[in-house]
């Protein structure tokens, strides 16, 4: 398995297992069962598990449009390094679909913003 797949499955793994404790201890300061759990009140909520999605997705479009743009300059260096004289013309395609790359990260975190602020 390579290391995105690794990463992604980290990523499921933790929202699993930490999806349900924060539930739980939601449930507990709203209700009082447990001990010390009333100072946590103002800090759990049902949109606690919101925000813990909306980091997520931050994170995870950052570190995609980073992926993508690490592989494209990669390959660019690569077919570069084989064809010099198309060098011109792979960086002017490069820096194109770059900008794409970006553009597409940069409107995932400006819809996790949103879904903050909403």
């Amino acid at each position: 398995m390579n290391k995105l797949a690794r990463f992604a499955v980290l990523c499921v793994v933790v929202t699993i297992v930490f999806a349900p404790a924060g539930m739980l201890l939601a449930q507990e300061a709203a209700t009082g069962d447990a001990a010390g759990t009333a100072a946590v009140a103002p800090l759990m909520g049902k949109s606690s598990l919101g925000y813990l999605g909306i980091g997520l997705g931050a994170g995870l479009a950052a570190i995609g449009g980073g992926i993508g743009i690490g592989l494209l300059s990669a390959s660019v260096v690569d077919a570069s390094a084989r064809q010099p004289e198309m060098q011109g013309k792979l960086l002017t395609t490069m820096f194109i679909a770059a900008a794409l790359i970006e553009g597409l990260a940069l409107f995932a975190l400006v819809v996790c913003i949103l879904c903050l602020f909403m």
